[in-house]
């Protein structure tokens, strides 16, 4: 019969396939085009290197020790120090260049909050280095 289509394939109608011949050909000269024009525009880039330098690095930095203690008094570089006059330090050292790397050894039993208040005001003064100094515990 020639009306039957009990075996569910189409004999008389159009098969859509693709035809990839086309595709793969436009893909060979796309890689071939971006093979030949990688180099030449990896060898177009132009790059400043850092000059090298004989001369030795001074590795000393400047820096200032401010000591807080359990009572909350604050030290700067030996020297007991108040808000106010505290705060003239911090903005004098936040201007010197290069400016000194401020080094905060805390007590362990002094409270969080006068560390955090000091940590604030070198902030707002515009330090920008700033260290801790810790001890290390030692194991018996």
């Amino acid at each position: 019969m020639i009306g039957d289509h009990s075996n569910g394939d189409m004999d008389g109608g159009l098969a859509a396939e693709i035809n990839m011949t086309p595709l793969i050909d436009v893909m060979l000269v796309l890689l071939v085009v971006f093979m030949v024009t990688l180099p030449v525009v990896h060898h177009a880039a132009k790059i400043a290197l850092p000059q090298a330098s004989s001369q030795r690095e001074n590795l000393r930095v400047p820096h200032v020790d401010i000591m807080v203690d359990a009572g909350g008094q604050v030290r700067w570089d030996g020297r007991a120090t108040t808000g106010p006059s505290l705060e003239a330090a911090l903005e004098a050292a936040a201007k010197q260049r290069p400016q000194p790397e401020l080094r905060i050894i805390a007590d362990r039993m002094a409270r969080y909050g006068e560390v955090a208040k000091l940590l604030s005001q070198a902030s707002a003064a515009g330090v920008a280095k700033v260290g801790f100094v810790t001890d290390p515990v030692t194991s018996h």
